[in-house]
């Protein structure tokens, strides 16, 4: 096929850039943009991962912004490489694209250049170690799959890059979707009902913000969309998978069993297929940001590699849409959006670890975070505890592990109690579910 023309180029590279016109940059999602910002401001290329359709594209698109106002429009180059019209897809297209900038738009500085989705060029890690490395453009780029920053960019540029990982919409963030501002618990108090109605409505529908901001009768529609593109675009057909409806009947069981532990050996028979063949779908999985693992904490690897390992959904509104319901499900939500809410706390800091803890006696605890070896917070999620019965059977597995991991206070976190209390020495605090989110 010939090389696109320079001026076919511009033209579609107008359509995605601030040169000519406004674009639309979604919601703001402050907490993100000031953290890229500051990584941009780096000798670093900032790699954007997350979930397909978690708002990467907008987050890039309203950093972008930020630098063209600072900067200059002309000094910003967004690469949309969703765009049908690039047919091609390949390095000399890219070098094509950058050319065709430079020659037009003319910059007065080093420019920054934007890549999204840049793992649909192959090679295209080589192109921006290149660039960068020449100081030829500051670089952003983003994928909807982790390896963008592992096999791809990792073994090329180890230690000159930067990671942030999208996820779906915080419960803080999405009432900020919903116009809710809520700073301190006063606020809180002041709007108490509405947002338990809203802590509902996210447990069900999740927190990706085409689906926040849609109709209640489309939600499930698009979240199953969300769904099949997940699995078809970002494994099937990436890792030319030929026993689709293994794949696909594992992602279902993920999403119907969120929280519970699992062994590729014990899904051999549900699944028939063999035990290497599920750990790597559940690795595609995990790679494509559709699910999540949570391993056993142990002081060594092999405890840790033989036990089983708990898994969690991405987002709770995928979980409802395509997974199997059942009358247990509502706890299992809660500690669902704890999981991702700590996951999403944990990727800000790279030296801390995400695990859960299970006991000799068979007593667990659904988190311990952990910096280095040492384990900082232990977390027991417990919707209802107002039987006396469930309540002491949280709290003596709790203690027990606080005793084993040498700490003074322990979390406990409840649809809507709060309170605290001294059990053998240890500190108990019940935290509500929704102040929890909020970090109140």
């Amino acid at each position: 096929m010939a090389s696109m023309r320079q001026d076919e180029i511009i033209e579609i590279l107008n359509d995605w850039n601030f040169w000519k016109k406004e674009l639309d940059t979604g919601k703001k999602r402050t907490h993100y943009i000031a953290r890229a910002e500051a990584y941009m401001g780096s000798n670093m290329v900032l790699t954007i991962t997350g979930a397909r359709r978690s708002g990467k594209s907008y987050i890039m698109r309203q950093l972008a912004r930020r630098v063209a106002e600072r900067d200059g429009a002309r000094n910003t180059l967004i690469v949309n490489l969703e765009d049908s019209r690039f047919a091609e897809l390949d390095l000399p297209l890219l070098d094509a694209i950058f050319e065709a900038y430079l020659e037009n738009l003319k910059p007065d500085m080093v420019p920054s250049v934007f890549i999204d989705e840049a793992q649909r060029v192959s090679g295209w890690e080589r192109w921006v170690r290149t660039a960068h490395e020449l100081r030829r453009a500051k670089i952003a780029v983003s994928g909807s799959t982790a390896s963008i920053i592992g096999r791809d960019l990792a073994t090329l540029m180890t230690g000159r890059h930067l990671d942030l990982t999208v996820f779906p919409l915080s419960f803080a963030e999405f009432l900020r979707f919903k116009g809710i501002e809520v700073e301190d618990r006063v606020d809180f108090a002041s709007r108490r009902v509405e947002i338990r109605g809203m802590l509902k409505e996210y447990l069900e529908y999740g927190g990706f913000p085409e689906v926040v901001l849609s109709k209640p009768e489309v939600k499930k529609e698009i979240l199953r969309g969300y769904f099949e593109d997940m699995t078809e675009k970002d494994i099937i057909i990436r890792h030319r998978v030929r026993n689709v409806a293994a794949l696909r009947a594992l992602a279902r069981f993920y999403m119907t069993n969120v929280s519970s532990p699992m062994t590729s050996n014990s899904l051999e028979k549900f699944l028939k297929a063999d035990a290497g063949t599920i750990d790597r779908f559940s690795s595609y999985l995990e790679d494509a940001f559709v699910v999540f693992f949570v391993r056993r904490f142990a002081h060594s690897v092999k405890p840790q590699e033989k036990s089983p390992k708990k898994v969690y959904a991405i987002d709770t509104g995928l979980c409802n849409a395509v997974g199997f319901r059942t009358g247990e499900n509502r706890g299992k939500l809660i500690e669902n959006a704890v999981a991702v809410e700590l996951r999403r706390r944990v990727a800000e800091n790279p030296s801390c670890g995400m695990y859960y803890w299970k006991g000799t006696d068979g007593k667990e605890v659904d988190f311990v975070i952990a910096e280095g070896a040492s384990a900082s917070q232990a977390i027991q999620v417990c919707w209802d505890i107002s039987s006396p019965e469930a309540k002491r059977r949280e709290v003596r597995a709790l203690i027990r592990c606080m005793n084993e991991l040498s700490l003074k206070e322990g979390t406990v976190i409840t649809e809507d109690y709060e309170g605290e209390e001294d059990v053998d020495g240890k500190r108990i605090v019940y935290r509500a579910v929704g102040k929890w989110l909020l970090g109140l």
